[in-house]
């Protein structure tokens, strides 16, 4: 593994992806920004990061055996990787919301942002983005946010948390192949955010449905039972969860 450490950049992610472009980066080569100005979430989404209170960082990591028709299991098995570390940080009531988000109480703490570099039918490599609010304790604006200081009322050193996340990531990511995807589709849904509870869905048109989540397909489709159709696939940004 190699970390190089950044003071100030627009995003990791955007960062990593022309330095991979540009030189032959090592595997598992990680940035880590003090001062993130820019940083991206899902879909365009922006992620707010504080200097010297949250921790944001891209990881290279190349891949051998992972066809593309499994490349949701990548997702899958780093979310569960920073479940597991902050766990051991005593967070409360931690959870994965569809695809990537890591909640505490019902809150959001973390974010994922993944991009794929494909080759044929294979993975060739991915940039993946995280974003964790450690201990920051104002989010202007933003409700459904918190960090593992709000929730603890503990402040944790960055660079341990860095380091336990890292290694659970890399962890969940040697060797990973198509045929890991059913344990870690198995692992991934019994830490889903309301899987099994009746919860409220709203359509980028503004409707709203009521509907059971039950999982999510294999690739990476969120499955929503709802009152007039058995089973619904739903993919990113089709439906947003109301929580």
């Amino acid at each position: 593994m190699k970390i190089i450490k950044l003071n100030a950049i627009d995003s990791t992610n955007t960062y990593l992806k022309q330095l991979a472009k540009e030189t032959q980066l090592l595997d598992e080569t990680v940035v880590v920004a003090e001062n993130q100005l820019s940083g991206r979430g899902q879909m365009g989404n922006g992620w707010l990061s504080r200097e010297g209170q949250s921790l944001t960082f891209s990881i290279f990591k190349e891949f051998e055996r992972l066809t593309v028709a499994s490349q949701f299991v990548i997702s899958m098995a780093v979310s569960l990787a920073i479940l597991e570390a902050i766990k051991r940080f005593n967070i409360p009531d931690i959870s994965i919301k569809w695809p990537n988000d890591i909640l505490s109480a019902n809150r959001k703490i973390g974010g994922i942002l993944i991009e794929n570099v494909l080759e044929g039918s294979v993975v060739k490599y991915s940039i993946i983005g995280i974003g964790l609010n450690v201990n920051e304790t104002d989010f202007p604006n933003l409700p459904q946010a918190s960090s593992m200081k709000l929730e603890t009322g503990k402040t944790f050193p960055l660079e341990e948390v860095l380091d336990t996340i890292l290694k659970n990531v890399f962890k969940n990511l040697k060797n990973l192949s198509s045929s890991d995807f059913s344990e870690m589709k198995r692992l991934y849904e019994i830490n889903l955010f309301r899987k099994e509870k009746v919860s409220v869905f709203e359509t980028p048109e503004g409707s709203q449905l009521n509907g059971i989540i039950k999982g999510v397909s294999d690739s990476g489709e969120l499955l929503v039972e709802t009152e007039n159709n058995p089973l619904q696939k739903f993919q990113l940004k089709e439906v947003k969860l109301i929580y």
